[in-house]
């Protein structure tokens, strides 16, 4: 009886075992080991379709049965992981587009993700799977800054499309890693397309641009996004854009996105965007069409709760379940590239340890990022650099002790944000004398009748004013609590209690005044460059926005930072905000004279521009020519200089830009030590588009300059630019 139990159990576990790896054979999905197409296709038929539609929404529920935990698909990293506790806080984007420095960039997005992963890591250990503990982030911003009341425009790297596109490039390259068979994480390119204000409108207008603007400027940073970078998500816009909601037009989404550039990955719409096709748009009667709509353009993804309806829609014969499961495979491809469904020790990125979170590294990379995003506007009579060693300095202005500008928005938190007031008063020696009042508020005239600081500011040997605007002016619709039109700034000048107190204290003496300013987007104020002998523009420059500060003031880094974005002299120069036409608009296409030219920015040196030669004087369609300049510091400090290459079209049959940015360079030069830089002419930058669409490359002459601002009068005045011109033909 005994050998007969013995036996059957014997019998049972053999059977049993058999079972198992059966039922293992049969879970190919579960397999790293297998091609994903065949995983998605084994998980796919294993889904009913009301669980497909559950799982297109950015809180995406477990699927118990087959042990598939929940995932918060929503995540933010615009400079740094944000929303979610400690991290690295990097410079805002406009900052970091003024530092003209792609590797710098490279480093960052690298930095920003090992960062994600490791949180990710531990945010897994200990159950938190809520929003913004994911690692896909709906990062980065490429719209294009047309108009500077945008609020949001501090997000993006500026006004030009080649920029953008660099900056953009390396960030996602940085994030998304090199792992042949894993991402780091997904990054995401956004607002899908032409989205840059006004905010109050943004649920509801319809940019209409030319089709020439919108091959030229609009869209050339996500085609190279999703070309060059393989960039894992796109994110569609709230507005319509030529009449079709963009997370419900077949045209932007699948004819653009999917068949011309070939994308891959999955598209995912801005928060609630499905919800404005019917309510704001209305070009659906109802969110059930609306969901079908969104389905059958090219939408995998739904943040909001829109996709709810997505299952009734489909039994109300709106969408099919072949539409639904097209648009689902693209999410599932992406949670298999990054790993989310694989034993914990086949993907390398699981090992990142938390140590990596806002370590010296990270911090030092993130005070090299602000040191190089310092734009000098001004240095009359070289007040810059301060001594370490000067007697007293006296420190005013709201932004000194604020940590709002600092962070910008979309922003991580840590216990070491560094303000420019620490950051003088860790750089000086224990015997300088530093006083800081606070003096005036940003916004508003103080209801004090009383001021001590405008004279007792001049008993000191330098005055740090500490001024500009802030995030609590200036953002996203709804963040900005200051902005009485939704974060936008429809006034672009420097508060006047600002000037006021500026023109008081100039008065009251004639002790050096170092302006500070900060703002994610242009002042039109002339007058202030009369008020002050130093200007330095700082953006929002992240957690080491203090020490950074204070290595440029007193000169252990000369400023090298570079304008991304045209300073008008007044709001009367722009364009109607509501117009989408780059008529008027940015250095390309602007014909009055700005206040801070795109591309300027002095240092703490002199470079000198020459021997610009060309390798030949004509180019045959499908050649090239060679570009050779040499550049020399011919001053006493080291110092970054950043060499930008222009193009002018001459002459053509359509509607041209003024100039073109298509290259720029970065390189250090000692005192004395010069360097050739080469660039290669293709004849893909001579391309133009008509008013049609159409590329077009006209034969005739070229003008190719190399300098160190863009191209204008403005530039010679404020005594930066250094311009190189030669000519060339194509035949």
């Amino acid at each position: 009886m005994f050998m007969k139990i013995k036996l059957k159990i014997i019998l049972f576990t053999i059977l049993a075992g058999i079972g198992l790896r059966a039922s293992a054979q049969n879970e190919v999905w579960k397999d790293p080991k297998k091609d994903i197409e065949l995983r998605i296709k084994d998980l796919m038929s294993k889904l009913s379709l009301e669980e497909k539609c559950n799982q297109m929404m950015n809180n995406s529920p477990a699927i118990e049965r087959l042990g598939i935990p929940s995932y918060n698909w929503w995540n933010e990293s615009l400079h740094g992981v944000a929303r979610n506790g400690k991290a690295t806080v990097f410079p805002q984007p406009i900052g970091l587009a003024a530092t003209f420095d792609a590797d710098l960039i490279f480093r960052i997005g690298s930095a920003i993700s090992d960062e994600a992963r490791a949180k990710f890591n531990q945010a897994v250990k200990i159950g938190n799977r809520k929003q913004y503990a994911g690692i896909t982030f709906w990062t980065p911003n490429v719209n294009i800054f047309r108009d500077p009341r945008w609020g949001r425009g501090q997000e993006t790297y500026g006004e030009d499309p080649y920029l953008t596109s660099e900056m953009g490039v390396q960030l996602v390259k940085g994030m998304q890693g090199n792992d042949p068979k894993y991402l780091k994480v997904a990054s995401c390119a956004k607002h899908y397309v032409v989205h840059s204000g006004p905010e109050v409108d943004r649920h509801v207008f319809d940019a209409v641009p030319s089709k020439k603007d919108f091959k030229e400027t609009y869209l050339p940073a996500f085609e190279r996004l999703v070309k060059e970078a393989h960039v894992e998500a796109v994110m569609c816009a709230y507005n319509r854009t030529y009449g079709e909601p963009c997370c419900g037009s077949p045209y932007l989404l699948t004819d653009i996105l999917r068949k011309e550039w070939g994308f891959q990955g999955h598209i995912v719409t801005d928060c609630d965007a499905i919800w404005d096709i019917n309510v704001n748009h209305k070009t659906t009667k109802d969110v059930f069409e609306s969901a079908a709509l969104a389905v059958k353009s090219g939408v995998s993804l739904n943040c909001g709760s829109a996709y709810q309806n997505l299952f009734e829609a489909h039994k109300k014969g709106l969408v099919t379940e072949e539409e639904i499961n097209q648009q689902f495979y693209y999410l599932l491809k992406t949670r298999f590239k990054l790993g989310l469904l694989d034993p914990e020790n086949s993907n390398p990125y699981n090992k990142i340890p938390i140590s990596v979170v806002d370590c010296p590294k990270h911090r030092t990379l993130a005070r090299e990022a602000a040191a190089k995003s310092f734009v000098l506007i001004k240095n009359s009579k070289n007040v810059l650099p301060l001594k370490k060693d000067i007697k007293s300095i006296y420190v005013v202005g709201p932004n000194a002790t604020s940590v709002e500008v600092l962070l910008g928005n979309y922003y991580g938190v840590n216990g070491n944000l560094v303000t420019f007031l620490e950051g003088i008063v860790g750089a000086v020696g224990a015997g300088t004398t530093v006083e800081y009042k606070p003096a005036f508020l940003l916004d508003r005239a103080s209801i004090c009748p009383v001021d001590w600081t405008a004279d007792e500011a001049h008993s000191y040997e330098a005055i740090v004013v500490c001024c500009g605007i802030s995030p609590m002016m200036e953002g996203e619709e709804g963040e900005s609590l200051l902005s009485p039109t939704f974060g936008d700034r429809k006034d672009l000048g420097l508060p006047q209690n600002q000037i006021d107190y500026l023109k008081k204290l100039k008065s009251k003496g004639t002790k050096p005044i170092i302006l500070v300013l900060n703002g994610g987007s242009p002042i039109t104020s002339p007058e202030v460059y009369d008020l002050a002998d130093a200007i330095l523009w700082a953006w929002y420059p992240g957690e080491e926005g203090g020490n950074a500060m204070a290595d440029v003031i007193f000169g252990d880094v000369s400023p090298s930072g570079k304008m991304p974005i045209t300073f008008p002299a007044s709001v009367d120069q722009l364009p109607p905000y509501e117009s989408y036409s780059m008529e008027g608009r940015t250095y390309k296409y602007m014909t009055s004279e700005p206040w801070i030219p795109f591309g300027f920015g002095l240092s703490y040196t002199n470079f000198e521009y020459s021997n610009l030669q060309l390798s030949n004087k004509s180019m045959k369609k499908g050649e090239t020519i060679d570009l050779a300049v040499t550049i020399k510091n011919i001053g006493k400090y080291t110092s970054d200089e950043v060499v930008q290459f222009y193009l002018k079209d001459v002459k053509a049959s359509v509607r041209i830009p003024i100039q073109s940015l298509i290259g720029f360079e970065r390189i250090t030069l000692k005192a004395g030590e010069s360097k050739t830089i080469n660039f290669k002419i293709t004849e893909d930058l001579l391309k133009t588009y008509n008013e049609e669409g159409n590329p077009i490359i006209e034969a005739g002459e070229f003008r190719i300059i190399a300098s160190s601002c863009v191209p204008g009068k403005r530039g010679l005045d404020l005594g930066a630019a250094k311009y190189l011109e030669a000519g060339f033909t194509l035949e």
